[in-house]
């Protein structure tokens, strides 16, 4: 039998210390701190002073493997992931090949068991290729092993509202959900950053707010119309925050989500042309950050997912407009959520744990059992899963790239003192991460 005893730590949402008992992959106890008995041959860990929360969970992660690991792997990104306080991550479909495929998706979940550092559950693209010309095998993923149920094209937007209908129609069956990435794609040809004062200055073509909200009105009109469920990725203007809240107040089918980079940081960056600020979405205005802030404090957007988008050095060290689109963030996540929420006062631990692990778990359907997978997003009550992350919200640390475990070099908060760090991680009771370091499966016992 396995026991950890996390001894005085604050969970998410609760104002006491308590000491929380891990056996056998589940939560098995919880006491007021000092009160819980430590059975013979349990481990502990100091927990006084740090904040337990539920495992989190990321609906939005590019792990690059098929085809791109010179970017990063599998292995490296769960690695990653673990660091970064995650137990879950959604797969993003932009592989090569594309993850389309049954037997695709089922490669890259094989890929995270035998990774080991956190539960993958691959995102399906919607359209063969990402071509947005043709339906992909979404029912043969959906009952593949990887029991598939979100699907995305990102990177991509699902531009046709007939193939649009036609996969929120397919996905109903089986409870699913399209993620879609809402960029107009004629309204951004050529775009290389926010369309506005600054662009106008740096005599950059502009992606105007209209070209991401016009898709978005589109699709939550079509997923009422068909009665299916649409989840926004990467929310970044205001105006979509009051298109997904209209659509909230109406009973529509809609969930959305917003990166830590866009709660934090704006255009005004990319008046420094380094290529490592080229991100889609792109940065947008402080009016937008005020107004993402807002919508994720009053619940308007469900999710904060890292959009983590690794690339080799040579696609970000070079001239901005040949830069590749895309940032790192599953190791800075959690701490730059903690600058922008929580020390404003906008989010308590508890509604960072909503938006964290359990609103993502439940839009991916990752906290049903009864999929026959893992499940998480649950909560840390006696019975649950016993995934926990353990952060230590007084610490600083300077992001230095070359000490993360991911791939990519490409974090936007290089050399930045961050508050608050993940200090564990565990996955079904057992430590991928302990005292900021990485646990090798064997030794986990």
């Amino acid at each position: 039998m396995s026991t950890w005893v996390l001894r005085g730590a604050r969970v998410a949402g609760s104002d006491a210390a308590e000491d929380l008992v891990l056996t056998d992959g589940v939560v098995s106890g919880r006491a007021p701190a000092g009160a819980a008995d430590v059975p013979a041959g349990a481990r502990t860990v100091d927990a006084d002073g740090l904040v337990a929360l539920p495992g989190l969970v990321d609906l939005h992660t590019h792990l690059r493997e098929p085809g791109r690991e010179d970017a990063e792997t599998v292995e490296t990104g769960t690695r990653a992931a673990a660091a970064g306080g995650w137990t879950a991550v959604h797969a993003m479909a932009n592989t090569s090949p594309v993850a389309d495929t049954a037997g695709v998706v089922e490669q890259v979940h094989r890929l995270g068991v035998e990774a080991g550092w956190c539960d993958v559950r691959p995102v399906g693209a919607v359209t063969v290729g990402l071509e947005g010309r043709r339906l992909a095998e979404l029912g043969a993923m959906a009952t593949s092993a990887a029991r598939v149920r979100v699907f995305s094209d990102d990177g991509h937007c699902v531009a046709d509202p007939v193939l649009m209908r036609r996969a929120l129609e397919y996905v109903r069956a089986f409870d699913g959900v399209v993620a879609q990435h809402a960029q107009d794609p004629r309204l951004t040809e050529g775009a290389q950053m926010n369309e506005g004062e600054v662009s106008a200055v740096l005599g950059l073509a502009g992606w105007p707010s209209v070209a991401e909200e016009a898709v978005i009105a589109r699709d939550v009109l079509l997923a009422a119309h068909v009665g299916s469920r649409v989840h926004v990725c990467h929310v970044s203007t205001a105006g979509s925050v009051e298109i997904v809240r209209l659509a909230k107040q109406r009973g529509l089918p809609v969930t959305a989500e917003v990166t830590p980079h866009h709660l934090v940081l704006t255009d005004e960056e990319v008046r420094s042309y380094d290529p490592v600020y080229k991100v889609n979405p792109p940065l947008r205005t402080a009016r937008d950050v005020h107004a993402l802030r807002e919508a994720v404090a009053d619940g308007t957007i469900d999710v904060i997912a890292t959009d983590h988008a690794p690339h080799p050095t040579e696609a970000k060290d070079c001239e901005w407009a040949a830069a590749a689109m895309g940032m790192t963030g599953l190791e800075t996540a959690l701490a730059v959520v903690q600058e922008a929420l929580v020390d404003t006062g906008l989010l308590g631990w508890g509604e960072v744990a909503a938006r964290m692990s359990a609103a993502p778990a439940r839009i991916g359907r990752l906290d049903d059992a009864a999929l026959g997978l893992h499940a998480h997003g649950r909560g840390l009550a006696v019975g649950e899963p016993a995934h926990v992350t353990l952060h230590d919200p007084a610490a600083r640390w300077t992001v230095e790239p070359a000490a993360q475990q991911t791939m990519g070099w490409n974090t936007p908060f290089r050399g930045r003192t961050l508050p608050g760090r993940v200090v564990a991680t565990f996955l079904r009771g057992a430590p991928t991460l302990l005292d900021g370091r990485l646990v090798d499966p064997d030794a986990r016992a």
